[in-house]
């Protein structure tokens, strides 16, 4: 499915969330705090749109997907890029060293892996003692009234728009069953703590369309 989409995958994102994915990919970049030198596992990276900010830094950025098609995008468009490479990978069984990386983050594909507790301890081992977790991903405005328009919207008006922008239209049905299944906040938070991260704490984004969850590994 996400091989289908990849060609157009960014621009659909844009369109279906009124370019707030920008802003979202702003705020995330800006939790990780990259900087010359730092290893970043960027997973779930899909066509590398976030990895790219991430590289721009100066740090030494892997950017892993499941999706061959995706990997494919990514390294056509940003093969160039010296300090980002590009990985096929499955979230929940890594192809890298125990504590590899100074910080590990996914964003908006944590609620797309078979097992997501499997993956947050896939993430916990390969990041080093003291290293950073960022996670973006969709999740449950706390105010009532408005995650009854953010509903409407999801269920009636981004079929419609994505039918009219993506060559997989199937593909944001999906994506709209993901967000509607996936856990609320203090769900996600309490998954994160059982995986054995700490200083485990997030903050809503969009009136709490998306939640940027924050962490680190124990240093002991």
């Amino acid at each position: 499915m996400f091989d289908e989409v990849a060609a157009g995958y960014d621009r659909t994102n844009t369109v279906l969330s009124l370019g707030n994915d920008r802003l979202w990919r702003i705020a995330t970049t800006r939790a990780i705090a990259p900087r010359p030198g730092q290893k970043i596992l960027d997973l779930a990276a899909g066509t590398g749109a976030s990895s790219v900010s991430l590289a721009r830094s100066g740090a030494e950025v892997v950017a892993a997907d499941f999706s061959p098609g995706m990997i494919a995008e990514g390294r056509r468009r940003h093969g160039g890029i010296p300090n980002l490479r590009f990985v096929e990978a499955d979230a929940t069984n890594l192809p890298f060293a125990d504590g590899e990386f100074d910080t590990v983050t996914i964003s908006f594909g944590l609620r797309n892996v078979n097992d997501p507790q499997k993956a947050l301890a896939e993430l916990l081992r390969v990041t080093a003692p003291g290293g950073k977790l960022v996670i973006c991903e969709f999740s449950h405005p706390p105010r009532s009234g408005f995650r009854a328009l953010y509903r409407f919207y999801n269920d009636r008006i981004l079929p419609l728009v994505a039918r009219g922008v993506s060559s997989n239209a199937d593909a944001y049905d999906y994506l709209n069953e993901s967000i509607r299944d996936w856990p609320d906040q203090a769900t996600l938070s309490g998954w994160i703590r059982d995986a054995g991260w700490v200083d485990v704490a997030h903050r809503d984004l969009s009136f709490g369309i998306v939640a940027l969850h924050r962490a680190h590994r124990p240093r002991g």
